[in-house]
């Protein structure tokens, strides 16, 4: 059974970081890339990170220069640095195994149960 399980959330000033962490755990099939999503109240779930397993990354617009994605493959962990975090960066954020698909984008095949992340002015 597979799991991705997210850490690394919680309270922050604006213009503080988190490092979030997406860790893998079973028999993981027909992946090759990891996105990071997020949900805020009332909106809907929108990618802002991607890595492929050749290390190929790209971010949406709103996070550009400063959201990192990295992957640690020995520890088949996923990670998301936020630096600068603006109060409009504030939701839920999911880790998502799959296929990538466009420049941005994935099709999901495994999801993890999110970690929040809020952002104080």
């Amino acid at each position: 059974q597979v799991q991705l399980v997210e850490s690394g959330g919680g309270l922050v000033q604006a213009g503080g970081s988190l490092n979030l962490s997406c860790a893998a755990s079973g028999t993981i099939f027909n992946v090759n890339a990891v996105g990071w999503y997020r949900q805020a109240p009332g909106k809907q779930r929108a990618l802002v990170a991607r890595i492929t397993y050749g290390h190929s990354t790209n971010y949406a617009d709103s996070v550009k220069g400063r959201f990192t994605i990295s992957r640690d493959s020995a520890k088949n962990t996923v990670y998301l640095q936020m630096n600068s975090l603006k109060p409009e960066d504030t939701a839920v954020y999911y880790c998502a195994a799959g296929r990538p698909y466009n420049d941005l984008d994935l099709v999901p095949y495994y999801w993890g149960q999110g970690t929040q992340v809020t952002v104080s002015s």
